[in-house]
């Protein structure tokens, strides 16, 4: 792949692979990878959960989109957006205007197993984190189906997951029109 090839934004909820698979195929095709909750975390100089707690949501949800309008390269990028990138107004078309959009997407039950266990996630601080898991999952289920393709992240092994993602970039990739 050269620097000019199409950006890949991975989007989904969180615990759905996004990272994990962005990182394999960015190695891959010699692409740079990027987090958006990390790259913004660089820049702020404090964790996302730091970020939520003393500025609140919406300038966390700022952020990203500044992130997405200005703070990563025009080609050549791999991103794993967070799992809210999406939803506010007008982010997924911004997405669009800007490269290939793949959904990761997996079960409710399997992102309980994954998630439950970190404490990094600043939308699970709560007393009942399962519970606003699936609240959030509820509300957010039907702004994932319409990002575009779907890659299912549930009980594959990641090197079929990280394939078929490639497969979708390539195709998506080879008509992708700015």
């Amino acid at each position: 792949m050269t620097a000019t090839a199409v950006n890949l934004y991975l989007v989904g909820f969180m615990g759905t692979g996004k990272s994990t698979v962005g990182r394999l195929l960015a190695r891959q095709l010699g692409l740079r990878f990027l987090d958006s909750d990390h790259e913004i975390e660089r820049k702020q100089g404090k964790a996302v959960a730091k970020i939520f707690a003393e500025d609140g949501e919406a300038t966390f949800r700022a952020l990203e989109r500044e992130f997405i309008e200005l703070g990563h390269p025009e080609h050549g990028a791999i991103v794993a957006c967070g799992g809210g990138l999406v939803v506010p107004p007008g982010m997924l078309e911004l997405l669009h205007r800007r490269g290939v959009v793949i959904c990761m997407h997996a079960p409710i039950e399997t992102i309980l197993q994954r998630t439950m266990r970190t404490s990094h996630r600043p939308l699970l601080q709560v007393v009942n984190p399962e519970q606003r898991l699936r609240e959030l999952y509820a509300q957010r289920e039907e702004i994932y189906r319409r990002t575009g393709t779907m890659v299912l992240t549930d009980k594959r092994p990641m090197r079929e997951i990280a394939a078929h993602v490639l497969r979708v970039y390539r195709l998506e990739a080879a008509h992708f029109k700015k």
